[in-house]
């Protein structure tokens, strides 16, 4: 009996190598978890169409919204952990997400594989022309003189650009209301429109807007000032000497996948950030990335956890 199970494991051990092996024989699904045009949605798009190119097989980008990045980071915890269904992760589904939310549907380390580290970028506070601030002081009077308080948007509830700008209202002691929406892009565009005047955005989402003057930057979260913006401070400047925050981004897919195809997944995602045409895309979205053994993705997701999640629960305890 004992060796009839030992042959039936080893069976089974050939059969998963060999499903290893052949993998990817259909298209990938990545999911991303906010809307088209937003932060996440163009690292996805990025490193999907060059996954696409290596492996010689579509990696299809999904966008599914909602929940600040819960609701699909719930759907590929469950999914098959074949290779076929992976997700844009990051510091949105690892860690404010589950800090914010004690009942969130899965586990950040436990239920996922984390296979590589697509980058991080900061997030800038911008204003629309028409409220009149050029100043992260001016801004600062403005909201404090705000009887009402002063409406914001982010890329959606739970995401860096959420907790930046509560973590501002709770160190300035201004009255910041949030106005949640799906993704950054959706968010921008109402931005744009003068709907809301103040975002907390990815640098990523916003650049263009900046560059062209559409939105006026006061503040940028980086640990040093952006060489495409030498005259935009960094909060860091502007009295929060601890305070650095990047919206990272990562691939990981369902726990349990097959080593074979995380090594090398996580192999093309790194080949990708050293070529011509990604390192020029993410050095113009000031992205800053870095080679990471999937091992060391899993450990730097951990420790960002144990990094921002008791701040964040302390700030949104105080707000209650």
């Amino acid at each position: 009996m004992l060796r009839m199970l030992a042959l039936v494991a080893g069976v089974l051990l050939l059969l998963d190598a060999a499903g290893a092996a052949e993998w990817p024989a259909k298209p990938v699904r990545v999911f991303v978890p906010f809307a088209a045009g937003g932060a996440a949605d163009t690292a996805g798009r990025l490193y999907s169409d060059v996954l696409g190119a290596a492996f010689g097989k579509q990696f299809i980008v999904e966008n599914r919204t909602g929940g600040g990045g819960v609701i699909a980071a719930e759907a590929v915890a469950r999914m098959e952990p074949d290779g076929y269904s992976l997700l844009v992760s990051g510091i949105p589904i690892q860690v404010l997400g589950p800090a914010m939310n004690k009942n969130v549907g899965y586990h950040p380390m436990r239920d996922f594989t984390h296979i590589a580290y697509f980058g991080g970028t900061p997030n800038v506070l911008v204003v629309h022309p028409s409220l009149g601030v050029k100043t992260y002081a001016e801004f600062l009077a403005r909201a404090r003189g705000a009887a009402g308080g002063t409406e914001y948007v982010s890329a959606g509830f739970g995401t860096m650009g959420n907790w930046v700008a509560e973590y501002l209202a709770t160190a300035e002691r201004i009255k910041l209301t949030h106005v949640a929406y799906k993704g950054g892009a959706i968010a921008l565009l109402d931005l744009l429109a003068g709907h809301v005047k103040v975002g907390m955005l990815s640098w990523s989402s916003v650049a263009a807007q900046i560059r062209s003057g559409l939105l006026v930057p006061l503040a940028v979260t980086s640990a040093n000032r952006l060489p495409y913006l030498p005259d935009l401070p960094t909060l860091r400047e502007l009295g929060h000497s601890d305070f650095v925050a990047t919206t990272w981004f990562s691939l990981s897919g369902p726990a349990g996948l097959p080593r074979d195809i995380v090594g090398a997944l996580n192999r093309e995602v790194i080949r990708a950030a050293a070529s011509p045409l990604v390192k020029k895309q993410i050095e113009f979205d000031a992205i800053e990335t870095k080679a990471m053994t999937p091992a060391e993705v899993t450990q730097f997701a951990q420790s960002e956890i144990e990094r921002w999640a008791p701040l964040i629960k302390r700030v949104m305890a105080e707000k209650q």
